[in-house]
């Protein structure tokens, strides 16, 4: 058992490509917690997608031995956090496991969205906040100037901050004496009911779900019959251990310590981040505060290229639900797509992980929908029910009111470039309610938007409007009624449901020309003529025609009177309308490719 005055339990809060996994990288090789044989760039990040996107999925801990200036011996928990909007909740629940937090910020970028929204959540949980200024190796660092930004903006006292370079290893050792010193030991008894906090857990097929936690109060050790006070599940602990970083079993885990426990749990499900864990015979009198179930926000449609790799889709989104139980799915079928589900995620880019996790660790080759956002229609018998599929939506006679998902953006952009953003921002049915200076050169817009604006291209044409200087934050508002309809695509009058999209009344027309526009280019000539319609209702707002194939029946006639050209070509007519009644249109795959790609 370590003495809880000998223990630090902190987390770094920072931008993505702000050197956060860089600073934990050389933190464990100063610890000496991995050989320099073993060392490898972004140690903590454990999937290959990681690393290619240099951010951080799934929450790591990891324990280090460190020995200060005053020769005494302390006991770090290094709890490596996502940095993402889409797993704040998550973000969360690994602060509300510390007791301090390194706000590491970029000394060539100053403060960005990301780093305040978790900033703020280190504030909000009474965490030590340490100000580190990284890459102060690099020619355009300005540490004093982001110093400024950081007291302004944060109203952090920055007095005390670090200069570092997490690349070259400078301010790494002053880094580790500031967290032993200011970060405050947690504070728990150890002769109290057992209280532990569930930060995160994965599925092992050989030990079922491990679960990691930060023991609050009491101790945690093997034979012990334990409870999840938000499913009352009770199962009997049949491991205890540390990852240092390779995992260590030890007896027991006491207050103030972070670890991870087994017991047999045969359903990730029933370790819920946030949970509580207490004995079963001396239970705790109530559960640590802040705990949730997470709901999916974004809902999209994943289907196989490949009719015939349904079942190999099936079990693939079984296995990876397993290790990832933040996104949901349920079977649907589609006329024009096959057999496929409809899967709910925390965000986009929950949902683009989740697809690139399918492709590439099961082989698999997909098509997803367009993402969607869930809706509230309150019917005309008064009866409320939400749908996450345009398929799903009543018809318009049966509709009292739809109310759309609303979330408050923040946007940080350089001022040079506040024109081109307000404009996208206007497009998007955006709401100004504030506007700011950060700096001179920087400016916070906020605004309110429609969920449904910012889910298809609103991240992309941002990046490209401010040629990849803007950050965004966002956080959901709430319902509010909105002028909606479901848009239909017909070919040859037969709805496409894959196709189908909820859009603004406003926007209708133009979203549907260009949805028609895009499947005439595509769409292969056939024997018989093609006619393609955007309708809402019975209305047609948008068509396009493709013109039959024309086989030349009288290549053969020469010379001869006209009518013997006539009666072929009359003949010609009459085989084409049967063929229309009984043609099926050839849509190739490629149009579902290119129209419902993200």
């Amino acid at each position: 058992m370590t003495d809880p005055e000998r223990i630090r339990n902190f987390c770094i809060v920072a931008h993505i490509d702000h050197g956060k996994s860089t600073l934990a990288d050389r933190i464990l090789e100063i610890t000496g917690a991995v050989s320099a044989r073993k060392m490898k760039k972004q140690f903590l990040d454990q999937m290959d997608l990681e690393r290619e996107r240099g951010i951080t999925i799934k929450a790591q801990t990891v324990r280090l031995t460190y020995q200060s200036e005053g020769d005494e011996r302390y006991v770090l928990n290094l709890i490596d956090t996502p940095g993402h909007v889409d797993f704040s909740y998550e973000v969360s629940r690994s602060i509300a496991a510390c007791e301090g937090a390194l706000l590491v910020v970029d000394a060539t970028q100053g403060v960005e969205a990301q780093t305040l929204a978790n900033v703020y959540m280190a504030i909000e949980n009474d965490l030590e906040i340490i100000p580190v200024l990284n890459k102060i190796d690099l020619p355009g660092a300005d540490p004093d100037k982001v110093a400024q930004e950081i007291e302004k903006i944060i109203g952090l006292d920055t007095s005390g901050a670090i200069l570092a370079s997490a690349k070259e290893g400078i301010g790494i050792r002053e880094t580790l004496e500031a967290i032993v010193h200011r970060i405050p030991a947690p504070t728990g008894d150890s002769e109290a009911p057992l209280r532990a906090l569930i930060f995160d857990s994965w599925f092992d097929s050989y030990q079922g779900a491990v679960v990691l936690v930060k023991i609050v109060e009491g101790n945690l050790r093997p034979g012990m019959w334990i409870r999840m006070m938000s499913t009352n599940q009770v199962y009997q602990v049949e491991r205890t251990g540390i990852f240092s970083p390779d995992p260590m079993y030890i007896e027991q885990l006491s207050a103030g310590e972070v670890g991870f426990v087994t017991a047999s749990i045969k359903t990730i499900h029933d370790t819920r981040i946030g949970d509580t864990i207490t004995e079963r015979d001396h239970p705790a009198a109530q559960a640590l505060p802040g705990f949730r179930p997470v709901k999916p926000v974004v809902f999209c449609g994943i289907y196989p290229v490949d009719p015939a790799q349904y079942d190999h889709l099936k079990s693939a989104i079984e296995r990876l639900w397993l290790n990832d139980p933040a996104f949901s799915y349920n079977i649907e079928s589609s006329a024009a797509l096959g057999f496929g589900f409809r899967c709910g995620f925390l965000g986009l880019l929950h949902m683009e992980i989740v697809k690139e996790r399918l492709e590439r660790e099961y082989n698999l080759s997909l098509i997803s929908t367009a993402p969607s956002v869930s809706y509230q229609i309150t019917l005309t018998t008064g009866k409320l029910i939400q749908i996450h599929n345009p398929a799903q939506m009543p018809t318009s006679e049966k509709i009292g009111q739809i109310a759309e998902p609303y979330i408050q953006v923040e946007i940080y952009v350089p001022k040079r470039y506040i024109g081109p953003v307000m404009k996208l921002c206007d497009e998007k049915r955006g709401i100004q309610t504030d506007m700011y200076y950060l700096t001179e050169s920087r400016v916070v817009l906020r605004y309110e938007f429609p969920f449904n604006e910012i889910v298809l291209d609103f991240y992309d044409r941002l990046k490209s409007v401010t040629r990849g200087y803007a950050s965004i934050d966002y956080e959901f508002l709430g319902y509010r009624s909105a002028n909606l309809v479901k848009l239909d695509i017909l070919i040859n009058k037969q709805p496409v449901d894959a196709l189908s999209i909820i859009v603004h009344r406003d926007k209708a027309y133009y979203r549907g020309r260009e949805l028609v526009g895009r499947l005439h280019k595509i769409i292969p000539r056939q024997m018989f003529e093609v006619i393609i319609q955007a309708s809402i209702g019975n209305n047609v707002i948008a068509r396009e025609r493709i013109p039959p194939l024309r086989k030349d029946v009288t290549a053969k006639c020469y010379g001869g009177d006209i009518t013997r050209k006539r009666k072929l070509l009359e003949k010609q007519k009459e085989g084409k309308k049967r063929m229309k009644q009984i043609g099926h249109v050839n849509i190739p795959q490629e149009a579902f490719l290119d129209i419902l790609k993200v």
